[in-house]
């Protein structure tokens, strides 16, 4: 499975991102696919998974009601809407894919996509 991320960029705080996760690779609609973050510094952590069908969601508490992650497995792509963004929500993004968690880890991922930038600026 090849994942890879776009859409990111500058936006000032309280405004808006579509982050983008493509992926290819025969078995890539079978798979849960999560979005994680890593701002400098600190580890990289979960924000929202969705699965293989796109019927069930979970998000960090950090970023529910202002996130929204949906996918269009005809075109094999996940998106993350990012509503009402924050300066701590600056850092590196990244799409993986790995069988739905009730507790995603980073460590536990079995496929890594490419990064992303967001900066928010305040």
């Amino acid at each position: 499975v090849q994942l890879q991320a776009s859409g990111g960029g500058l936006v000032q705080a309280g405004g808006s991102l579509r982050l983008s996760c493509a992926a290819s690779g025969r078995t890539a609609s079978s798979y849960a696919i999560h979005w994680f973050r890593q701002a400098p510094g600190k580890e990289r952590e979960f924000v929202a998974q969705i699965s293989w069908r796109g019927s069930s969601t979970l998000y960090a508490d950090s970023v529910k009601g202002r996130f929204t992650i949906s996918r269009d497995n005809a075109k094999n792509t996940v998106f993350l809407q990012m509503n009402s963004l924050k300066p701590e929500d600056t850092g590196v993004y990244y799409c993986a894919a790995d069988p739905w968690s009730n507790r995603p880890l980073a460590r536990g991922m079995r496929y890594w996509g490419t990064e992303t930038q967001v900066t928010v600026s305040s």
